[in-house]
C-alpha cells in the first residue's frame, strides 16, 4: 500500500481537496482509505442506538457490522496518543492508497495544502517530509522551491501526480517500528 499525508493549517482546504481526490483515485481503479486526526473529544455514534448504549455502558470496544460496512469504536480509559503508524496498522491491508489528513508533524511523505489568503506560514521550507505543495496561488509562495507545485483546484492532476510517483509512497511498516 502507498501512504501520503496532507498537511496544512485549519481552513487551508485539506478536507475539500481529499474529498475530491478520493473519487479521482477511485476512477483509476484504486481502493482508498483515510486516516484523519481529530482534536479533542468527538463522537460518531448516535445516542439511543445500540452501539452507543453498549459503549456508554462501559464496553472497551464495540464492533458493528452489516453486509455493507464495519465500524469499530474503542474507548480509552486513559488518554492515549496513538501514532499515525499505529492507526495505519488498524486498516484493512487490501487498499492501494491511504490518505492521512493531519498529523503534520509525522515522518510520512506529505503534500502541503497552502493558501496565501490564510496568512499562515508555509511548512515546506522547514519540513523535509513535504514532497509537494498544493496551492491556488503558486506565485505567492513565500519561498522558491524545487518541489512540485500542484493546483489545489485540480484533484485529477494531483491524482495523476500521485500515481506517477507512487513508488515514492510505498509504505513499509518495519521502517517505522
Amino acid at each position: 500500500m502507498k501512504v501520503v499525508g496532507f498537511a496544512g493549517y485549519s481552513g487551508s482546504g485539506k478536507t475539500t481537496l481529499i474529498e475530491r481526490l478520493i473519487p479521482a483515485l477511485k476512477l483509476r481503479g484504486l481502493r482508498v482509505s483515510v486516516v484523519k486526526h481529530a482534536h479533542h473529544s468527538f463522537d460518531i455514534d448516535t445516542p439511543g442506538k445500540d452501539t452507543h448504549r453498549h459503549r456508554e455502558a462501559g464496553a472497551f470496544e464495540v464492533v458493528v457490522a452489516s453486509n455493507r460496512r464495519l465500524a469499530l469504536m474503542r474507548e480509552f480509559e486513559q488518554e492515549a496518543r496513538l501514532t499515525v503508524h499505529q492507526l495505519i496498522a488498524e486498516l484493512y491491508e487490501g487498499v492501494d492508497w491511504v490518505i492521512v489528513e493531519g498529523f503534520k508533524q509525522s515522518n510520512l511523505l506529505k503534500v502541503e495544502v497552502w493558501r496565501a489568503e490564510s496568512e499562515k506560514p508555509a511548512r515546506y521550507p522547514d519540513d523535509d517530509f513535504i514532497v509537494a505543495i498544493a496551492t491556488d496561488t503558486p506565485a505567492r509562495l513565500p519561498e522558491a522551491t524545487l518541489r512540485p507545485v500542484l493546483d489545489l483546484n485540480d484533484p485529477d492532476a494531483l491524482a495523476h501526480w500521485l500515481v506517477e510517483n507512487g513508488h515514492r509512497f510505498e509504505y513499509d511498516p518495519e521502517m517505522y517500528s
